[in-house]
């Protein structure tokens, strides 16, 4: 995670040097001040007085006793840019003539726009004590040199974290140069906790520069906070002089404060002390709270802010309305607060209802406020409401921030809307906004998400372009990108390349890794970076464990992924209801719903709430065994236990009905989603057309495309899957080709199931030259025939009584690679058996050959193909010859049992050997296996 992010410092000088390049904002670079200004421990960053000029220059009794040994007299040439800003001299020349955009040459053109401030004079009446101050010098002669306030090389450093410690502070700024002195002011009473500002001094001969190279990233974010860099104005070496002067006259004057003011004060510390250093421990904040006597503003205030950062809207709302039960009225920045508890909560309507609120109070909205109303309806994915504040934002307030800007850039990137982002960050850009590294990172995570490799690699090379050290979350966005992608080699590079620049994985990056091996079906190498990710001393998280639970139940290892539970609830992690989805699933699909159930009261005995995505990887296992009635109790259970079925549901529901060919069943359930109101998406209908074709109900099919143009959902690959499918079943290879072209014309591109299924057609209705030119289109298309497709060409040319060409395209199966499966040995054998009466060599070869390699393999045809082929046997060898013998070795152990003999020897005389049965290959164009997400 990122500590900080570098942005660039113009934006913070533009204003200082807009305009006349001659007029120099007092209330943006730091000066002297000669007038006493009270330091204010609570507000550090605050800004000096305006500048003040002595009138006159009379000579007072010097404070200091021990007088300093002489300075030299100052050089010419003064290389400190802001002791040169009084008195501008504009007929001094520009000595650069290049860009005067860039923060440097500003600075240094600034330098040289005066000369030094002159020398004071000897005129001595009307000075006021801080001016004598100013002036007096160590020996109190007329002519020696007034005191030096600025020390050259120093820096003020303010809105520092109260714990930062001096190592973290000079490692930040070591990069700017050799370091002398870190100073961190402590607290008056709290002498372990800072101030929140301090110093640092560098040293060396190029001291001054490294200062002024630190003073543009003035803003930097560092540890959540924006640093306040500033060089030093010489004021607090001057109040320690003033206040020395004062001691040595006498001046006691101090002001005390009674005693219940200063126990008031220090629970007011205290509390404060709390929220810094343990804000996760909320009951030692509320103890903090309760203890202050009497509350301000201010800390209601905090106290709001706290329970927004936690989300915790109820107890925010509640302090909120005990300050007003207070009298207490609550300021733009209280309300703000209490929206922003409404927007971590993901509640903006009571959100909108507070902003109503602030507007009948007549309390001005500020940029903050219009910020979080961007961000909470992005968290939402209401973008039109985040566009509708944000362009009130833009009527409203004056300038805008790198932060509304993220917020509503996040929130097209989450709708997948690159385009208007990229907009966005160019608009942002021609305001003179920079784009913080944040914004780089959500464009990154934007282009992951539509796998857009090409610009979000774009984005990442411009990131390293501006200046910006790439961290964890900007490797983490590559990482993603590439297991999202499948691309799990890249991933490893992109970790490679993480790891030699010093950055260590967390457990969001490893855990990405492991989805990305879980997606191959890499259970190994998931494993393996679970191993790593124990190595490197990291303590899993739910996440983590979530990931390790699926490659157990992907592996089918379902008692290893039950102990890794118990295992989380051993390390004090609460499994959540993703936790026990795979399991219950992996139980239900393997058919042990009993199993499945107990998961399913576990995870209720474990504290979690059954979802309706719970419900849904149950009913989905079920399904895929045929456990139809089983699968509809479980929705009955759901409508008892108040959850209600989503689309997802009745589409995994009707997914099974069409599986079974049961139509009637399908429709009831279809009429059920419109019944209820649910979304009607294409995977609805996708399951209704899957029922109608599996039923050979085509008209209807046809119905149900016309309703889907009604609707206007476009008909994807899929769906014309289903219906080329439907015809290839009936043989219709005329409706099915008239499909294929009228695909093609609305701009949807055929895949390998599309011409697969056409290839059936074609084999189904007996036209072979047409199933081989289908072959050769699609090879011209770039695509390659899979195992499925060369089966279906096999069963094709065995059901065209040519075996010496179902042999053939059998080895160029092989020869392309793959290997051959039960369904492509089955039918073939079935295909050479039938024609094994005629007797040539190459079908007794291929009987062989083929019996050979199933052995090879392991297969064992199941008993009916085994009786099917033994009858065959009978006709060719009424002994055991070498088919025969060849043959039995792919049979089941107990083919020869009796009851089988008896079965083969009363059917021998009656059976018809066409050569036309589909004995062995059950081809289906549809893999029940695809079903939508849960």
């Amino acid at each position: 995670m990122d500590h900080f992010s570098l942005a660039s410092s113009t934006p913070h000088f533009t204003s200082t040097f807009s305009g006349n390049p001659y007029t120099i904002s007092a209330t943006t670079l730091p000066f002297f001040s000669t007038t006493t200004s009270c330091h204010d421990p609570e507000n550090p960053t605050t800004t000096s007085a305006p500048i003040r000029r002595p009138t006159n220059t009379k000579p007072l009794k010097p404070i200091n006793p021990h007088p300093p040994k002489p300075k030299p007299k100052p050089k010419t040439h003064n290389t400190n840019p802001l002791q040169t800003l009084l008195n501008p001299t504009p007929k001094t020349k520009n000595p650069i003539d290049n860009n005067p955009q860039t923060l440097t040459q500003k600075l240094w053109l600034t330098s040289k726009l005066s000369p030094p401030p002159p020398p004071p004079t000897n005129s001595s009446t009307n000075l006021d004590e801080n001016e004598r101050n100013r002036i007096l010098d160590s020996s109190g002669d007329l002519g020696s040199t007034p005191i030096e306030y600025i020390q050259k090389g120093k820096i003020f450093v303010g809105n520092l974290p109260l714990w930062i410690k001096k190592n973290e502070v000079t490692e930040f700024f070591r990069q700017f140069g050799e370091i002398k002195n870190v100073i961190l002011i402590k607290g008056y009473n709290d002498t372990e906790r800072n101030m929140g500002f301090g110093f640092v001094i560098f040293g060396g001969a190029m001291a001054e520069k490294s200062a002024m190279k630190a003073v543009e990233f003035d803003g930097v974010e560092f540890h959540g906070r924006v640093l306040s860099v500033k060089l030093d104005d010489g004021r607090r070496r001057k109040e320690k002089c003033v206040e020395r002067g004062r001691w040595v006259e006498g001046d006691e004057s101090v002001e005390y404060k009674s005693k219940w003011e200063e126990e008031r004060e220090g629970s007011r510390r205290e509390l404060r002390k709390v929220l810094e250093t343990r804000p996760e421990n909320w009951q030692a904040v509320v103890e903090a709270f309760q203890k202050i006597k009497k509350p301000s503003r201010k800390e209601f205030g905090l106290m709001v802010n706290y329970y927004a950062r936690r989300g915790d809207m109820h107890r925010a709302r509640e302090t909120f309305e005990s300050m007003r039960a207070r009298g207490i009225e609550p300021s733009s920045h209280v309300f703000t607060s209490l929206i922003h508890a409404y927007a971590v909560g993901r509640d903006m309507e009571e959100a909108l209802s507070c902003v109503r609120k602030m507007k009948d109070e007549e309390i001005e909205m500020t940029l903050v406020t219009y910020s979080i109303l961007v961000g909470g309806f992005a968290k939402v994915g209401d973008v039109n409401a985040a566009d509708k504040w944000f362009k009130e934002a833009k009527e409203t307030q004056t300038t805008l921030n790198a932060i509304i800007y993220g917020n509503i850039i996040y929130a097209h990137c989450q709708t997948f809307n690159m385009e208007r982002a990229e907009a966005l960050v160019r608009e942002m850009e021609e305001e003179g906004i920079d784009a913080t590294m944040d914004i780089y990172h959500t464009m990154m995570d934007g282009y992951t998400m539509i796998k857009n490799e090409d610009k979000c690699l774009v984005v990442y090379k411009r990131l390293k372009e501006c200046g910006f050290t790439p961290s964890i979350i900007t490797y983490g966005c590559l990482i993603n990108l590439y297991t999202k992608m499948g691309k799990v080699s890249k991933a490893l590079e992109v970790s490679e390349m993480m790891k030699s620049e010093g950055i260590k994985h967390n457990m969001k990056t490893y855990s990405m890794l492991i989805n990305g091996f879980i997606k191959l079906k890499d259970w190994a190498n998931a494993f393996a970076i679970f191993e790593d990710a124990v190595k490197d001393g990291l303590k899993p998280d739910v996440v983590l464990y979530n990931n390790i639970i699926r490659a157990f139940c992907g592996m089918g290892n379902m008692d290893r992924a039950i102990r890794t539970v118990e295992e989380m609830q051993r390390v004090r992690h609460k499994p959540t209801s993703r936790t026990f989805m795979p399991i219950i699933h992996g139980y239900a699909r393997a058919g042990e719903a009993r199993r499945a159930l107990e998961v399913f009261n576990m995870m209720r005995m474990s504290g979690c709430i059954p979802t309706v995505h719970t419900f849904n990887a149950l009913i989905l296992g079920l399904v895929e065994k045929r456990q139809m009635e089983r699968a509809v109790k479980i929705l009955d259970e759901m409508l008892l236990a108040g959850v209600s079925p989503n689309e997802h549901t009745y589409t995994t529901i009707m997914h099974g009905y069409a599986s079974l060919g049961d139509t009637g069943k399908a429709f009831e359930y279809f009429s059920k989603v419109k019944n209820e109101g649910l979304d009607l998406d294409v995977f609805i209908y996708e399951a209704l057309l899957k029922a109608c074709c599996k039923a050979g109900r085509m008209q209807s099919a046809l119905a149900v495309t016309k309703e889907m143009h009604a609707r206007k959902i476009p008909r994807n690959t899929f769906v014309y899957n289903i219906l080329i499918d439907g015809w290839a079943r009936r043989g219709d290879v005329w409706e099915a080709a008239d499909l294929m072209q009228q695909m093609k014309q609305e701009g949807v591109q055929p895949d390998i199931r599309t011409y697969t299924s056409l290839v059936n057609a074609c084999c189904k209705a007996g036209d072979m030259l047409r199933a081989v030119k289908t072959i050769k289109e699609m090879e011209s298309a770039g695509l390659k025939p899979n195992v499925k497709t060369y089966t279906t060409l096999i069963h094709g040319w065995a059901r065209a009584s040519l075996p010496e060409k179902a042999l053939r395209c059998f080895d160029d199966m092989k020869s392309a690679g793959l290997k051959p499966d039960r369904a492509v040995y089955h039918c073939l054998m079935t295909s050479l058996l039938s024609r094994a009466s005629v007797a040539e060599d190459y079908i007794y070869s291929g009987v062989h050959r083929i019996c050979a390699e199933m052995v090879e393999s392991g297969l064992t045809v199941d008993m009916g193909t085994a009786v099917h082929w033994a009858r065959c046997l009978r006709k060719i060898e009424r002994g055991g010859g070498d088919i025969t013998e060849a043959l039995q070795k792919t049979f089941p152990p107990d083919w020869n049992s009796q009851d089988t003999l008896d079965e083969i020897s009363g059917v021998e005389g009656s059976d018809d050997d066409d050569g036309d049965s589909d004995d062995g290959l059950r081809y289906d164009g549809d893999s029940d296996d695809d079903f939508d997400n849960i």
